[in-house]
């Protein structure tokens, strides 16, 4: 093999790795694991730190596969003129947002996913989101 033809070939083999290492991982769907309505911090750890992160500062090992950077979670009260918005939180959680202030359609709508973890009570599906909501509160930034 000529000198041209191993250049031509290391050049290909150089193109079609660097070509690789640039696609985006895929997130892979799984079922919702079941965990305890009453701890916010459980549900937490378990649905949303893979993307938000383990501190909810929106870097969780999931974040290379997202098409936006999911948000910091400890800045939302200061984010809105330092009174935490449950409301608003609490209506992502529930209905999901194609607002694009708070990142992609990436994120699942979790009350659908509440609910079929306790498909006839609509009230258990409302204390996830509000224990899930609690948590998120007691993590801003001072």
């Amino acid at each position: 093999m000529t000198i041209r033809h191993t250049i031509s070939l290391l050049s290909v083999l150089f193109v079609a790795c660097f070509a690789m290492a640039q696609e985006k991982p895929v997130l892979k769907k799984v079922p919702v694991k079941h965990t305890s309505a009453a701890s916010g911090k459980e549900m937490y750890t378990e649905y949303c730190a893979a993307c938000h992160g383990a501190d909810a500062k929106g870097a969780g090992p999931a974040v290379v596969a997202l098409k936006a950077p999911p948000p910091d979670l400890t800045t939302l009260a200061k984010r809105h003129d330092g009174k935490y918005p449950t409301e608003h939180v609490a209506n992502i959680l529930k209905s999901g947002t194609e607002v694009p202030a708070h990142g992609s359609s990436d994120m699942p709508t979790w009350g659908p996913l509440f609910k079929s973890l306790d498909p006839s009570h609509d009230a258990v599906v409302m204390q996830r989101i509000k224990n899930v909501n609690n948590y998120l509160e007691s993590l801003q930034a001072k």
